[in-house]
């Protein structure tokens, strides 16, 4: 029976070593997307300060800033802004996007 003790024992703390890894590493991640959800916030913002003639430039309006920056703090604004300028440019373009116009509902 003694013998059979230390492997057991050594499972045991093998596993509380994979959760506490486990633990940390998911904290790591979270506090990773958080700074990087603050760093394309900041980022949005100082685009928020640009005229309206870049904006529209890169295909982007007042509106899809108020919107992007609408959500909450830990979203990434720019996924929605990257989304309305391809759909605006592919709709310039007369590329199909997948949508059906308004005409066809």
């Amino acid at each position: 029976m003694s013998l059979l003790t230390p492997p057991i024992l050594a499972a045991r703390r093998l596993r509380w070593l994979n959760l506490v890894v486990g633990l940390a590493a998911t904290a790591a991640g979270r506090v990773t997307g958080a700074l990087a959800g603050w760093r394309h916030r900041h980022a949005t913002l100082q685009l928020a300060r640009a005229d309206d003639r870049l904006l529209a430039d890169l295909g982007l309006t007042r509106g899809d800033l108020n919107d992007a920056l609408s959500g909450p703090p830990w979203e990434d604004p720019t996924i929605l802004l990257r989304a309305r300028a391809l759909e605006r440019r592919l709709t310039r373009h007369r590329v199909a996007h997948g949508f059906r116009p308004a005409r066809y509902y």
